[in-house]
């Protein structure tokens, strides 16, 4: 019996009282409809820490190959300094494009591998022991940071990192004009050449590598963070290996400085 009521009246169609039974396609159609949306997937996977690793150990590992490789078969000087040209343009490229390539990063670093093994050569053979002195102080350095900044000893902030772009800048330019003080005077300024201005200006770029080391750990702190597109590890790992690049070749020539002057 229906109630006059308006309040159960309301009520019952609310909940669906009174309303006409469903016909049996409509059953069938309400039991195959999924209860639920399906989740969709992610475009891509997030980079996670082991992804730097791995692809940082193959980046380093393609240029230690090809550094070995170099020295081994004593490639001539020429074909050094063409490697370096060559990696010079790859890391700019690299640099400038933010690129995830992993074939122009591990070509950068096979070219930079062939430069690094003939120079590394040319200073064992006038200083011998020198190479070995060179990676430990890489490796020191490195490990030092990664304290520093896994302590917060030193934090990563805005002005920080337009400090050290403006220093490398900075230094770049000294170089260069360095070199072209060097065809009218020789050893040009002086800031590679042993000496005083020598030694304090390689500690200086010691230093300025491993502040772009700190910049290093922070954007893959930041990428896993922000859950950036795994390729971005080989961005990292690019990173990285340019800055141990510049501070063993710094650490290099700071340690031919002391060690021919004795």
């Amino acid at each position: 019996m229906q109630s006059k009521n308006p309040v159960f009246s309301r009520s019952r169609q609310s909940a669906g009282w009174g309303a006409p039974a469903p016909t049996p396609d409509q059953l069938q159609n309400m039991y195959d409809s999924p209860s639920y949306a399906p989740p969709t997937r992610p475009a891509f996977r997030a980079m996670t820490i082991d992804d730097v690793v791995v692809r940082g150990f193959i980046t380093l590992g393609t240029l230690v190959a090809a550094a070995a490789a170099a020295w081994y078969f004593e490639v001539p000087v020429g074909v050094a300094v063409g490697a370096a040209i060559v990696a010079l343009i790859l890391g700019l490229i690299a640099s400038f494009k933010m690129s995830t390539n992993p074939v122009l990063i591990l070509a950068y670093a096979a070219f930079e591998g062939v430069f690094l093994g003939a120079l590394s050569s040319a200073f064992e053979a006038r200083i011998g022991g020198i190479v070995i002195q060179a990676v430990l102080g890489t490796a020191m350095a490195f490990g030092g940071v990664l304290a520093v900044y896994t302590l917060r000893i030193v934090r990563v902030t805005p002005k920080m990192v337009k400090f050290v772009i403006a220093a490398a800048v900075a230094a770049l330019g000294l170089i260069l004009v360095n070199l072209l003080a060097g065809f009218f005077n020789e050893g040009g300024l002086g800031l590679r050449e042993a000496g005083t201005l020598g030694y304090l200006f390689s500690a200086a770029m010691i230093l300025l590598g491993c502040f772009f080391l700190l910049l290093d750990f922070d954007s893959i702190e930041q990428g896993v963070k922000q859950g950036a597109p795994d390729k971005f590890a080989w961005q990292c790992a690019f990173g990285l290996t340019l800055s141990l690049v510049w501070i063993y070749i710094e650490i290099l020539r700071l340690v031919s400085y002391f060690t021919s002057s004795d």
